[in-house]
């Protein structure tokens, strides 16, 4: 199914229920596509990969000394502290 952008303005309503009966509603913005809207499965979860997407850059390196993924993201988002020197 097709929709412009005006279509989802107006009619929410019914693309979501598109939606809901399995249907792809592809959203267009002065006749390109820019979206796509897709229904999620019976769970109501959206499918997410087991782990970090960034898992594959790491995958050499060795996890059992605290070098995982997680704890190298969790490294990297961390505040960083400045002390003033003399």
């Amino acid at each position: 199914m097709h929709a412009n952008v005006k279509q989802l303005r107006l009619q929410t309503k019914a693309l979501l229920a598109a939606t809901q009966r399995g249907e792809t509603v592809d959203i267009t913005y002065r006749g390109k596509p820019c979206a796509r809207l897709v229904g999620l499965d019976e769970s109501g979860q959206e499918k997410r990969p087991a782990r970090n997407p960034a898992f594959g850059l790491w995958a050499d390196q060795d996890s059992s000394n605290g070098n995982d993924v997680e704890s190298q993201v969790r490294r990297l988002r961390a505040p960083r502290t400045f002390e003033v020197g003399e």
